[in-house]
């Protein structure tokens, strides 16, 4: 099988919510209640979501009912052309993706760089 993962960003935070509270057994039209509109990928047998401008395409490797742990071979990164950089990666402040803050209950948006991955950990080497 495969799916994809929407990633969530500040402008739809209200709508991202929804169709992650309401279950799609229940309501099997929520994405358009939340006003998303889909089409389907170039890459996987499964739907993006127009609205949301970045997304992860992936082949199912596993999923186990007892724990509901879904592992998954990402295929293909979905990116609008409006979160890339003049280099065609990925920035992520135009992005502003969101988080869920299990503690307060609460969506946050992912802050600014703190420091350089596999870089600066080597400082305590020395």
């Amino acid at each position: 099988g495969f799916f994809t993962v929407s990633m969530a960003d500040a402008d739809h935070v209200i709508e991202g919510d929804y169709v992650g509270v309401v279950s799609g057994n229940k309501v099997p039209d929520k994405l358009e209640k939340a006003g998303f509109h889909t089409f389907k990928s170039d890459f996987v047998n499964a739907p993006l979501i127009e609205e949301l401008p970045m997304a992860l395409e992936c082949k199912l490797i596993s999923f186990d009912k007892e724990t509901d742990c879904l592992i998954g071979e990402i295929v293909n990164v979905c990116a609008d052309e409006s979160i890339l950089d003049d280099a065609g990666n990925i920035d992520y402040k135009k992005l502003n993706p969101i988080t869920f803050d299990p503690m307060y209950h609460t969506y946050i948006t992912l802050g600014e760089r703190v420091g350089k991955a596999f870089s600066d950990g080597k400082k305590i080497e020395g």
